[in-house]
């Protein structure tokens, strides 16, 4: 073949480059390129040894395929070269081209460093341009960018000479064509990576919504799914059937609703103050039967994507049992064991729930019983006899029951209107003066929660005593009741007898009243009755018929026993304390029960 023309083996040199480089193209994995591009330097650009190193993502370079010797394969092969071993190989000897060329003279300093190599003993051949052993070429792979990708290196020409011109030539071109290979490859395994990790993210992503699927719809207590922001803020989307069995509706029904839609209209405010995230709220929920059911409702915000849409994911646990049993306890804590009526505690909340105190407040004089005049009558005046009491026992001359009078009108304190907007999970709520949102009160005997602050509450309605018998003055009227003749049936009878009474006398007295009056025990034989809207002849009425009714006989083991009944009325008012609405009434009970001799008032 020497012996041929130059032309001619370039020609052949030619196509043994286009057939490794089109080989190079063939590999399926960036592992079986490397490989490739180390066997097409031996196959087709005549040298004995080739190696590939390529950078890692540490910046060193690793010998990935080795082609020629399995001996050189052995040692060098998964080997590393630190990145500034290489970059001072590359900095040294004759650069041919983008080619650089170590000859054994410069070499020697090398051979100790940490980059992986082999030589094999061989004589050198006495011919111009022999290759020793020792020489180093060495072809950088680049990307298009001249990033360096890695170093391919060549050893041992079949030829015994350094490569020529054309030889440089060839194996430059054939290191761009493996840089692009390389570069393709790595793509491609990029790629396959990326796409084994996006199937395994979507199988892992279909597993966790199938968990939730089966957790959301198997769970033993409701849950569900609601819209945030838009126009349909709060409407469910997504109802597990036990949130369906405990409101009694199909999932299709629910998904006309949001929770503002089933909450009881006494919750409602209670819904909206209740925050999105971590938001815990203990409400009632319509039925399909219209009944209620108390729940209590935890939110979360969970998104759809990274950037998608927000949802409220509501949790609702059925507390229907725990709430009978607590507003058993309260009903206990708030209502007489014996009697069932509301007790002297439950009494002054109601009470105090209806005053607030005016900034102009008269002053009572010392020693003086607020709202009694210096007679026993309710300041202002008595109605009926001038000295203020009127006939109901037998309808008799002065018998039964204190008139009544009305407080002088001192002008009301405007409560402040308007409050804060608080948006919570399901829409904006006002926010009033309270942040409980609820009537509170300061003890007994002190002002209610409307009014400790002079009216803080925007829906508080005064509560004024009326100033005469027209037909526009109504107000609240407080009846005080004492039994006469109870102490000696407790006596005579037994104690056993004397609770049978007090049951009775509690029955005849809510028989006697409105639906929406109170009547309560404040202990052993005193009643108070709260009747609102009366006027002052509608209050006298009342009392007449309500100690009508506690007159007739009543039975008790066989045997019929009778008492009688004093009554005081007196009249709340803001500017008033609960304790000085009652200890009005008592006055003018005990100054009506003084007024009659112990015959006139012994029934039994």
């Amino acid at each position: 073949m020497e012996t041929e023309s130059e032309p001619y083996v370039r020609l052949a040199s030619l196509r043994q480059l286009h057939r490794v480089v089109a080989q190079l193209n063939t590999a399926r994995s960036l592992a079986d390129t490397l490989q490739t591009v180390a066997d097409g330097v031996v196959e087709g650009l005549g040298f004995e040894i080739s190696a590939v190193n390529l950078v890692r993502a540490d910046g060193d370079l690793v010998v990935a395929a080795v082609a020629g010797s399995a001996a050189a394969e052995a040692m060098m092969a998964g080997r590393v070269g630190s990145r500034a071993s290489w970059e001072r190989r590359l900095s040294m000897g004759e650069q041919w081209g983008e080619l650089h060329f170590i000859p054994y003279t410069e070499g020697w300093v090398l051979d100790d460093d940490d980059v992986p190599q082999w030589h094999a003993p061989s004589p050198v051949r006495e011919i111009p341009d022999a290759w020793h052993p020792m020489d180093r070429l060495f072809a950088p792979l680049y990307a298009s960018d001249r990033e360096l990708l890695g170093v391919l290196s060549v050893d041992r020409p079949r030829n015994g000479r350094r490569p020529g011109a054309w030889g440089c030539e060839a194996l430059q071109m054939y290191a761009s064509q493996a840089a692009i290979a390389i570069s393709n490859a790595r793509l491609r395994s990029n790629m396959q990576r990326a796409l084994v990790r996006l199937e395994r993210e979507q199988q892992a992503l279909r597993a966790s919504e199938e968990s939730f699927r089966q957790a959301f719809e198997y769970a033993p207590s409701g849950m569900a799914v609601a819209e945030m922001g838009g126009d349909q803020h709060g409407r469910l989307l997504r109802i597990n059937d036990a949130l369906c069995r405990l409101l009694g509706r199909p999932a299709a029904a629910m998904r006309r609703y949001s929770f503002s839609d089933l909450v009881h209209p006494e919750d409602i405010r209670t819904l909206l103050r209740t925050s999105a995230e971590g938001g815990r709220a203990e409400l009632r929920l319509a039925r399909r039967d219209g009944s209620y059911v108390w729940v209590s409702l935890r939110n979360s915000v969970v998104a759809d994507t990274a950037d998608g849409p927000r949802y409220l994911l509501t949790h609702v646990e059925d507390i229907e049992e725990r709430k009978r049993h607590e507003l058993q306890l309260a009903h206990r804590a708030s209502h007489d064991s014996l009697t069932g009526l509301p007790n002297s505690a439950e009494l002054r909340a109601r009470l105090s729930s209806r005053l607030c105190a005016r900034p102009d407040r008269p002053v009572a004089p010392a020693g003086a019983v607020p709202g009694v005049g210096p007679s026993g009558g309710y300041a202002g005046g008595g109605y009926g006899h001038g000295d203020g009491f009127w006939d109901v026992e037998g309808l008799g001359e002065r018998g039964g029951i204190s008139g009544a009078g009305t407080e002088p009108g001192t002008g009301l304190a405007t409560p402040p209107g308007g409050g804060e907007q608080n948006t919570g999970a399901y829409g904006p709520v006002p926010v009033s003066g309270d942040p409980t949102g609820s009537p509170g009160s300061t003890g007994f005997g002190g002002y209610g929660g409307y009014g400790g602050d002079g009216g803080a509450d925007p829906h508080h309605v005064h509560t004024v005593p009326p100033k005469g018998d027209g037909p526009g003055e109504k107000g609240l009227a407080v009846l005080f009741c004492d039994l006469d003749g109870f102490k000696s049936i407790n006596d005579r009878y037994g104690h056993h007898c004397g609770d049978a009474v007090l049951i009775e006398v509690a029955r005849r007295l809510e028989a006697g009243v409105r639906d929406d009056d109170t009547v309560a025990r404040l202990g052993g034989d005193e009643f108070v009755v709260l009747a609102d809207g009366l006027g002052p002849a509608e209050a006298q009425d009342l009392a007449v018929r309500l100690r009508n009714a506690i007159i007739p006989p009543i039975q008790v083991d066989g045997r019929a026993v009778r008492v009688g009944a004093s009554f005081g009325i007196g009249w709340a008012g803001c500017g008033m304390t609960a304790e000085e609405v009652l200890q009005s009434a008592d006055q003018r009970m005990y100054v009506e029960k003084r007024s009659r001799s112990k015959g006139q008032r012994r029934a039994g």
